[in-house]
């Protein structure tokens, strides 16, 4: 599973952390969309935002059934993004009520939906 938990201590989740969290993934690098830094995977598919709809939130881009998985665990942290897109499985991050240790499994979901399938295949293959 992409997205096994792995327990970084209860650091706070800032704006910059969460920058450096998306980076650390193979690959990935960012980018901008609709005026918010973007974070993508080799194609150019956006697997997290920063800043939307403001500097205190993030997204990353579930499936609706992960999304539903960590909006029951954590509602503090994960909320659905209004409208179609949270359909869709768009989740917002609330960076004030976030740790590396919850946000890091929903990045890594995030990560590999959006990865070319060799290239997630190979990121399981190392958890």
């Amino acid at each position: 599973m992409c997205y096994r938990s792995e327990r970084d201590g209860e650091m706070i989740v800032t704006a910059e952390e969460f920058r450096r969290l998306a980076l650390s993934f193979p690959e990935a690098f960012e980018g901008a969309h609709m005026q918010h830094p973007d974070f993508r995977v080799r194609g150019g598919k956006i697997f997290a935002t920063l800043a939307y709809p403001h500097g205190k939130w993030g997204m990353v881009q579930l499936t609706p059934e992960q999304q539903e998985e960590f909006v029951r665990a954590e509602p503090e942290v994960f909320e659905p993004v209004k409208g179609g897109w949270g359909r869709g499985g768009a989740t917002s991050v609330r960076l004030k009520a976030a740790t590396k240790a919850n946000v890091r499994p929903a990045m890594a979901a995030a990560w590999c939906n959006a990865a070319p399938k060799k290239l997630a295949r190979e990121f399981e293959a190392t958890l």
